[in-house]
């Protein structure tokens, strides 16, 4: 007991030093969660051993995953992705995923990268929507065209690979009998909605908005009874406990967009952010074995090929969007399309602990996605700064 006391210290300090690491310096500011998973790397026992990945801690990152998944399920707007950027961002993702498939499977028919295709072509067909929108909304630009589509694109590069783990992943029942219960599971998520959004328009909403005003907590308990109510069915169907917590977000995202919801969404914001979720990224980082990385010289080489897929992967939908986006915003959309360590990390987890995917080759895959989410944003960020200011010299020669 006294060792697991202070195990949670040195996970509680790193999540209290990571914010402190992206200010600094401040002309590259690394993402929190890239943060968060060298300090667990340094913290874990592949490093100091200072904390071990088991017992209480291995729950809490457990409960920081589903938590996460919920906070996903919570920012996806509903209203913004229907009409032709929920078709594009759809038809786009299915390209993606094609792609990615395809040259999965060369990558592992000639060596290069060995993992179960499918799911590597999952991993490299994500978006991470939690990273794209903050940086968005500071840039200015979330609700301009260009914010809404990559929101769009963003949003089914989170859902789309969901649905394909959800049915990858069968643990205890055969396909015809797993595919059941997921068409259950998802009839009573559509209730269950169908009841959220009911309830949105009645009077029990306008009692739930006072309490939030008033300071009470009942909402939150019961969003938190929501998402453990659906992660235990997902459990008891045999499906990964992933898409209940989402499916949970889905729900109170639909029910709370109205007075009280920003308040709401504020509290269980510092829940996940600022207790739960960095506990699985910092345990993601323990569990990261950084030998894997010069275990063998072809290491580098995967990673390149890797980051190289990314880009083309999720940069390929542009043609798609090629009427849509102005010539200098296509790179950047690439760019942040290609974004992708939070599922990245989560699939890595999923897929060693089925046994689907070895430590080394996950290894490769969440180095290849935190190099993602340091350089893609910067390079968008960098172009997209670049273009105003060509605009802006060419406005100037001809006000000359």
């Amino acid at each position: 007991m006294e060792n697991l006391h202070s195990e949670l210290f040195f996970i509680a300090f790193a999540a209290a030093l990571a914010p402190l690491l992206t200010q600094i310096p401040t002309q590259f500011r690394m993402p929190l969660l890239v943060a968060e998973i060298l300090l667990g790397m340094l913290i874990g026992p592949h490093m100091l051993n200072l904390a071990s990945t088991g017992g209480l801690v291995a729950l809490l990152g457990e409960l920081g995953l589903t938590f996460l998944l919920f906070m996903v399920g919570l920012e996806i707007d509903l209203d913004q992705m229907h009409g032709k950027p929920l078709t594009l961002s759809i038809s786009g993702w299915l390209m993606s995923f094609v792609i990615a498939i395809v040259f999965m499977n060369i990558f592992h028919g000639i060596g290069l990268i060995q993992a179960p295709p499918v799911l590597a072509a999952v991993a490299v067909s994500t978006t991470a929507l939690g990273i794209v929108a903050p940086i968005l909304r500071q840039a200015g630009t979330l609700n301009t065209d260009f914010g809404k589509l990559l929101l769009s694109a963003a949003a089914m590069g989170e859902f789309g690979p969901l649905m394909v783990i959800t049915f990858l992943l069968i643990p205890t029942h055969s396909t015809v009998w797993h595919t059941l219960l997921m068409l259950a599971f998802v009839g009573i998520t559509f209730l269950v909605a169908d009841m959220a959004v009911r309830v949105r328009t009645s009077e029990w909403m306008d009692l739930i908005a006072q309490a939030m005003k008033q300071g009470g907590q009942f909402p939150v308990r019961i969003c938190i009874a929501a998402q453990a109510l659906l992660v235990a069915l997902a459990y008891e169907f045999g499906i990964n406990v992933v898409i209940g917590a989402f499916a949970a977000g889905l729900i109170v995202n639909l029910t709370t967009r109205n007075e009280g919801g920003a308040i709401l969404r504020y509290k269980l914001d510092a829940i996940g952010y600022g207790f739960l979720i960095p506990f699985f990224f910092i345990l993601a980082g323990m569990r990261f074995d950084i030998s894997a990385l010069w275990a063998d010289p072809l290491v580098p080489v995967q990673i390149i090929a890797l980051l190289g897929l990314l880009l083309l992967v999720r940069g390929a939908p542009l043609l798609l969007y090629k009427n849509l986006l102005k010539p200098s915003d296509r790179l950047p959309f690439a760019l942040y399309s290609a974004t992708g360590l939070p599922l990245i990390v989560i699939i890595s987890e999923i897929g060693v602990s089925s046994g689907l995917l070895p430590a080394d080759r996950a290894a490769v895959l969440v180095s290849a996605g935190m190099i993602s989410v340091l350089l893609f944003p910067i390079l968008a960020h960098k172009f997209i700064e670049d273009a105003k200011q060509a605009v802006q010299t060419t406005a100037s020669d001809v006000d000359d």
